[in-house]
């Protein structure tokens, strides 16, 4: 009986925590290492990539982000990618969901290519303190223009700060 009390109490004191966070006119930023090899186009071999993430929360529990990574998606691709989005807390409890519009910019070996990207996702914030956090998520980076040769699944987890 204890011990449901105190994890009880314990998971209100995160949710409140976690709610301030969500306010209006809060600032955020994240890195981040996404892709970690999940995928299921015809580029094969290691993947990897890293984010860099800016956002602002111009309503509560709404937030306008912009993003800039590079990834590398297979054996002789490498990838610049420049977006913005909007994500969106669910119940102010951490879990969310985002919806990233980006372009990229592809060297496959001596040949170039340039790429729409429309990325679902949905992830949870886990707070260390009222500032910084551990954020996993699962996307789909959907290729607008070369739908089944580009478009992949991927896991991104980063460390966020809230200010």
């Amino acid at each position: 009986m204890m011990k449901k009390m105190f994890l009880s109490l314990i998971m209100a004191l995160v949710c409140l925590t976690a709610s301030a966070q969500f306010e209006a006119r809060k600032w955020y930023v994240n890195t981040s290492m996404s892709g970690l090899g999940l995928s299921y186009n015809k580029n094969g071999g290691f993947k990897f990539g890293l984010d860099a993430t800016g956002g602002y929360f111009f309503a509560p529990a709404w937030m306008v982000t912009g993003r800039f990574g590079y990834n590398h998606p297979g054996d002789d691709m490498n990838e610049l990618e420049i977006g913005a989005g909007c994500r969106y807390y669910i119940v102010q409890n951490g879990l969310s969901l985002g919806l990233h519009l980006s372009y990229g910019h592809t060297n496959v070996g001596e040949a170039k290519a340039n790429h729409g990207y429309l990325t679902p996702e949905i992830g949870y914030t886990f707070f260390l303190n009222r500032h910084v956090t551990i954020e996993p998520a699962v996307y789909y980076k959907m290729c607008l223009d070369e739908f089944a040769d580009a478009s992949t699944v991927g896991l991104r987890i980063g460390f966020g700060y809230f200010f």
